[in-house]
């Protein structure tokens, strides 16, 4: 169930609320009991995959994994 974050636009009180999407927004404050709540937008990470075994792991154009797989190779830098 998602968190929502709630500031007061009358007393500027902030509230987090975890509501059903299928949930209508909360209006009336719980401190002042105005209804001048509304739902703030927020800023959270994106998501990120972590780990192989991923869409991008596994179907990476092969020009990409030629360059990573060449960068990963050990060398040791002097020429002989």
């Amino acid at each position: 169930m998602p968190t929502y974050e709630y500031a007061c636009s009358s007393c500027g009180h902030q509230l987090e609320v975890k509501q059903r999407i299928s949930e209508d927004s909360l209006t009336e404050c719980p401190e002042c009991k105005e209804h001048g709540l509304r739902k703030q937008l927020n800023n959270a990470g994106s998501f990120v995959l972590k780990g192989g075994g991923w869409y991008k792991d596994g179907y990476s154009s092969s020009k990409e994994r030629q360059s990573e797989s060449s960068s990963s190779g050990s060398s040791t830098g002097t020429d002989s």
